[in-house]
């Protein structure tokens, strides 16, 4: 390599949604000497937030073709250009939603539901959508009231959530709804246990356990949320809950069986959708030390970024071990390479 040849050491994270920040470690990128000094993303060059000779701060740009979106990243200076590193840039498949709490996936043929939530009290032409597999939108229910979160039985029987009517429905087939439990506050997350068992998160700090006829008797007790409770079950039994507050430093919270709270991991501004792979390993959308994104957290508690983006709400893993993200109103898929722990069930 020529001395003031590009080089990339490392970047963080490999994956992002337009807008995400990428942060770059490199050697041989002086932007300060005049000429061109540019990231390049396939072959659409990033703007640079912040650059020095060892790191570099990127966003990922609009416009990338669909045929580089792998193409990985790369450095120039004037004419010399680096190798490149790896890097995915997530491929959007649907907007003009409203998606407030995690996608789910039909564990029976892998489509994806998403809903159209709307502002409280709103009722939509369209409360939630089908994706197939081969990235169809169609409509799927109609006639729910902000519905909110959603989730598969063991059975492949889904439930959702609606934070209008205090309540959770069950979902037939062919998209009809029947109301299943109901005096659940503002309910929001919902997951289920190895058993079956149905827990709702109403978002003024109540989360409820709801039996296979519909009964309800609170669960657990923590603090209100201003948004979506966002809940999932671990491969240790115990069911994790972010739930976004108006603090900047924020827990995820650990709920033991018996309903004892515990903060689990502590740090997070925002924190909202969360998944679990088959080897324990935590992603969680938030805010980590400025950077926004979704982060893997291991099973011994360590950290890192896996995808860059903003504004990100929830998140699924898919048959392919594809990351399903959505925004504020989109919905997004991004490689991870990894075996959901819900599907496995």
């Amino acid at each position: 390599m020529k001395q003031n040849e590009p080089r990339i050491i490392g970047i963080e994270p490999s994956a992002g949604l337009i807008g995400g920040e990428v942060k770059i470690e490199c050697s041989g990128f002086n932007a300060s000497q005049g000429g061109e000094s540019r990231v390049v993303f396939g072959t659409t060059a990033g703007r640079m937030i912040s650059a020095s000779p060892s790191h570099i701060v990127a966003i990922v740009p609009d416009g990338i073709p669909a045929s580089e979106r792998d193409a990985g990243i790369r450095l120039q200076v004037d004419e010399v250009v680096s190798d490149p590193a790896p890097f995915n840039v997530a491929e959007k498949i649907a907007g003009e939603l409203n998606p407030v709490a995690n996608p789910v996936i039909d564990p029976d043929n892998g489509s994806l539901y998403v809903t159209l939530s709307g502002k409280m009290g709103q009722k939509v032409p369209i409360s939630i959508y089908r994706i197939f597999p081969d990235d169809d939108v169609k409509p799927f229910v109609f006639d729910i009231i902000n519905p909110t979160a959603m989730a598969f039985d063991s059975h492949g029987q889904l439930y959702v959530s609606s934070r209008f009517d205090s309540a959770v429905y069950k979902i037939s087939s062919f998209g009809e709804s029947e109301m299943f439990a109901q005096n659940l506050g503002v309910a929001t997350g919902l997951a289920f246990n190895q058993n079956d068992d149905l827990f709702v998160g109403d978002r003024n700090g109540v989360i409820y356990k709801v039996n296979e006829i519909g009964e309800v008797v609170p669960f657990a007790s923590l603090e209100p949320s201003v948004a979506a409770y966002h809940m999932a079950f671990g491969p240790d039994g115990y069911l994790y809950v972010t739930g976004p507050t108006v603090h900047s430093y924020e827990p995820i919270y650990r709920i033991g069986p018996g309903g004892d709270v515990q903060p689990w991991f502590s740090g997070f501004g925002r924190p909202q959708g969360l998944a679990f792979d088959t080897d324990g390993n935590m992603y969680v959308a938030a805010s980590w030390r400025g950077h926004r994104g979704i982060f893997k957290i291991t099973p011994f508690m360590e950290i890192s970024m896996v995808i860059a983006g903003m504004s990100i709400v929830g998140l699924a893993i898919d048959f392919k071990g594809n990351a399903i993200v959505t925004t504020k109103n989109e919905v997004h898929r991004v490689p991870l390479g990894v075996k959901s722990l819900l599907l496995r069930r």
